[in-house]
């Protein structure tokens, strides 16, 4: 017996966009579309045409080469006719190949939010999925609200699933709108509906995360017979977010449970994709990804403890539940203060430095990190200080420049406007190849203005270092008081998508901030040497 479909619906240019602080452009909007399409989504659902200029240009044309291009819109209005209902209209004539509606299916919410009867609002239901069928499109209809209505009312909420479904609509989507919905709660509704007539394979299920169990919830709808799934890259969307299909589709791929019976439009080959495709979508956001995201973070697959680690590199499968590469992302045996030779050792030869266990020097700087990180150094993560640290105790790094000097400034004074502002200055003097060379710069704030007097004049090293690009910088206080620890840490980016953090720590947030951008950029440099060293070895 084969292996049963399952459909995966991606809700992220829609659902999404509803997420505080998001708002896609259309080149954002063409972006993620082209990348979804190429990882085997089965339906993009792109927005909402005619309901502002964004949605209605993105529809001016398919988007999709593979995927199903979705539009969404409400059915039609209540005393209109299919023909004199202009949003339908919209939706009939936009681009996409389906059309998914959203319909009431709580009746209190019929009586309030539509002001119309039960009848009327299933014969909306009925009309706008016909008129679809008719124009050659798919369709769907979101029942929203559908598990808090069948609550209340389950016969209505039943009625209105089977109205679309036996209009003609693909796939009849409950929607956990609210989000509070229990796992158990989901499987026997779903059940409920089934037995009345609306299969399975005609179900998909949509989640919200208020309570931290969209995927769950989700999953429990694949055990009880959906078979298509709703979700969003990286679980963004209103209030706590969507099922995150990110989560979803390894665990359908990967976990027998699933796999065995299910399989989807994502091969093997796309899935060792899927770490790559979450954070490109969250360089689009312009934001950090995750750290501790299931599957593709960057700490997915990391230990930090010694005795951990040893078991681990003995055998991936004592501390690990699948292999990583599977998704693309990679092992992280961390060093800290509570890591053994094993991480130590692991972590070097993954940065190209190989030192066996009874190397004096690997104890030397085994004791130097748990010396730094008692002061308040925090290595896991910021792993390329770790490796200036390293290579400078066990090999060497390059003295590109020597920095002789540092001033910062801060005057709080009247602008041209008479509006009272506070200016920061820093200046930087420093020597390279003998000579010295001095830059001052202004910025937004003590911390970047050192930054832009550091990096203004880097003599013969400039040009590579003009990608550079501070993306994250972070500050906490270690110790309460006047006299409080600093530790500071940078995330830096290059132009081809390189990220790396580095960690400075002092009883000066200038200091320590000054500390953790030179390891930035010496870090940079450094690895600038190394890959083209790479390449001319290998031509």
């Amino acid at each position: 017996m084969g292996r049963e479909r399952l459909y995966l619906f991606d809700t992220t240019l829609r659902d999404g966009n509803q997420t505080p602080g998001i708002d896609f452009s259309l080149e954002d909007k063409i972006t993620v579309a082209r990348m979804l399409d190429d990882f085997g989504i089965d339906y993009v659902e792109g927005g909402y045409p005619g309901a502002n200029p964004t949605d209605t240009a993105f529809f001016a044309e398919p988007r999709t080469r593979r995927a199903c291009f979705t539009a969404f819109g409400m059915t039609k209005r209540v005393g209109v006719s299919v023909s004199n209902d202009p949003g339908l209209a919209g939706l009939l004539q936009a681009s996409g190949d389906a059309v998914c509606f959203v319909a009431k299916s709580w009746d209190y919410h019929v009586a309030v939010a539509l002001n119309c009867t039960n009848e009327e609002n299933l014969e909306a239901i009925r009309a706008s999925v016909a008129a679809t069928v008719a124009a050659g499109k798919e369709a769907m209809v979101d029942c929203e609200h559908f598990f808090d209505g069948y609550k209340a009312n389950p016969q209505y909420a039943i009625a209105c699933a089977k109205a679309a479904y036996e209009a003609g609509a693909r796939w009849v989507v409950l929607c956990d709108t609210n989000g509070g919905t229990q796992p158990d709660e989901i499987r026997s509704i779903l059940t409920s509906v089934i037995d009345a007539g609306v299969p399975g394979d005609a179900i998909g299920m949509h989640a919200h995360n208020d309570t931290g169990q969209a995927v769950a919830n989700t999953l429990a709808a694949v055990d009880a017979g959906a078979r298509q799934i709703q979700g969003t890259l990286n679980g963004i969307g209103e209030r706590c977010g969507n099922a995150d299909l990110v989560t979803l589709i390894p665990t359908l791929m990967l976990k027998p449970a699933y796999a065995t019976r299910f399989e989807t439009g994502i091969d093997a080959a796309s899935l060792e994709g899927l770490t790559q495709l979450s954070h490109a979508f969250d360089e689009i956001l312009n934001r950090s990804p995750s750290t501790q995201a299931p599957y593709v973070g960057a700490s997915a697959f990391a230990t930090k403890a010694g005795i951990h680690a040893s078991a681990l590199l003995k055998d991936p499968k004592t501390y690990e539940h699948v292999d990583p590469e599977t998704v693309g992302n990679f092992r992280r045996v961390m060093v800290s203060d509570q890591g053994g030779k094993s991480n130590f050792v692991d972590a070097l030869r993954r940065r190209g430095i190989t030192v066996g266990k009874d190397d004096p020097r690997l104890d030397r700087l085994i004791a130097r990190v748990k010396e730094r990180e008692a002061t308040g150094y925090a290595y896991e993560g910021a792993d390329a200080s770790f490796e200036l640290l390293a290579r400078r105790m066990l090999g060497a790094v390059p003295e590109f420049f020597e920095v002789d000097a540092f001033r910062v400034m801060v005057e709080r004074r009247h602008d041209a406007n008479g509006d009272l502002k506070s200016i920061s200055e820093a200046v930087v003097k420093l020597t390279l190849d003998g000579r010295r060379i001095m830059s001052v710069a202004e910025g937004q704030g003590p911390v970047n203005a050192l930054d832009r007097a550091l990096r203004k004049d880097l003599g013969k090293y400039q040009h590579e270092i003009d990608d550079l690009e501070l993306v994250e910088y972070k500050v906490r206080i270690l110790n309460g008081g006047t006299e409080a620890v600093t530790r500071v840490l940078i995330e830096s980016m290059d132009g081809e998508g390189n990220r790396w953090w580095t960690v400075g720590v002092s009883d000066n947030i200038i200091d320590a901030s000054f500390s953790a951008l030179m390891d930035s950029i010496v870090f940079k440099l450094m690895k600038n040497r190394e890959q083209a060293g790479s390449l001319a070895a290998a031509q």
